[in-house]
């Protein structure tokens, strides 16, 4: 962690799930039908909801700066994330990348290795949150080598490194030859996670999305990939639970950020949010 951090929680989370899409009269955007939801399962275990991973202390100064990485369904949940960031006192980047975003070999994921120092020599950030990507390929030696190297490059700079998997999304026929790695993805994070217990933790999703593409859970878009502005908010307040877990950070209520600016971000038309 960076030796100026000096975040102080503010508040404590107080408005769970529920209250955010049904009782509390946020106008949020609803998702659209799972008719073409598309998902990865994940077998690997999660962070529990207010618990430390295992072999990690919750930290005495939650992070000053998180920077987040991912493809397009992470880009998608880049305003929700920031607005619930900055309510509970943290600031946030976004370098999600639609078509990419990724760190396992090919030319996918050479973008990415290519700015990554330069975001962390600039922003700085305590915690680096990294989204398995839809293109994150290869064969699992191949996926541990590189979140080994994401791992390497992420504390080289002092900062922490948490790994989510991706939400679920249809094995359609551009992803079906990639299958296997798309399977193995989650668990190799995993295996990397726990070698490197005090720098580097794993989140398992699927808590929050389930395993079913079909299920209304995952709460994909029309496209049955992204996740509408309602799915985004959900991630948000979820993500931001894992921090407390994981650090000394309390999440903001959500009537204190969910029906923000960020509702109306173009990337929400884009897959068909209304």
């Amino acid at each position: 962690m960076n030796s100026n951090s000096s975040f102080s929680p503010r508040r404590r989370y107080t408005v769970g799930l529920a209250l955010l899409v049904a009782t509390s009269g946020l106008a949020l955007t609803a998702c659209g039908g799972a008719d073409d939801v598309r998902t990865a399962s994940s077998t690997a275990t999660a962070v529990p909801d207010g618990q430390p991973s295992a072999g990690s202390d919750k930290k005495g100064a939650g992070p000053d700066k998180l920077l987040w990485m991912g493809d397009s369904i992470g880009e998608a949940q880049a305003p929700a994330l920031g607005a619930a960031m900055a309510a509970g006192g943290m600031e946030f980047k976004s370098v999600a990348a639609a078509g990419g975003g990724g760190v396992v070999v090919g030319e996918i994921a050479a973008p990415t290795w290519e700015t990554l120092p330069k975001e962390l020599a600039s922003f700085k950030p305590d915690v680096v949150a990294y989204q398995i990507t839809t293109f994150d390929w290869g064969t699992p030696e191949e996926q541990r080598a590189a979140y080994e190297r994401l791992a390497k490059t992420v504390n080289d700079a002092d900062a922490e490194l948490v790994i989510v998997s991706a939400p679920p999304f249809k094995i359609d026929d551009f992803y079906k030859p990639n299958a296997a790695a798309i399977d193995t993805a989650p668990k190799s994070a995993k295996s990397v996670a726990d070698q490197n217990t005090d720098t580097v933790h794993f989140l398992d999703a699927s808590t929050l999305w389930g395993t079913d593409s079909t299920a209304a859970k995952a709460q994909r878009s029309k496209d049955g990939i992204h996740s509408c502005q309602q799915g985004s908010a959900a991630f948000a307040q979820w993500f931001g639970k894992k921090l407390n877990a994981l650090y000394a950070f309390t999440p903001a209520a959500a009537d204190q950020w969910a029906t923000g600016a960020w509702t109306a971000e173009r990337v929400y038309g884009k897959f068909g949010c209304s």
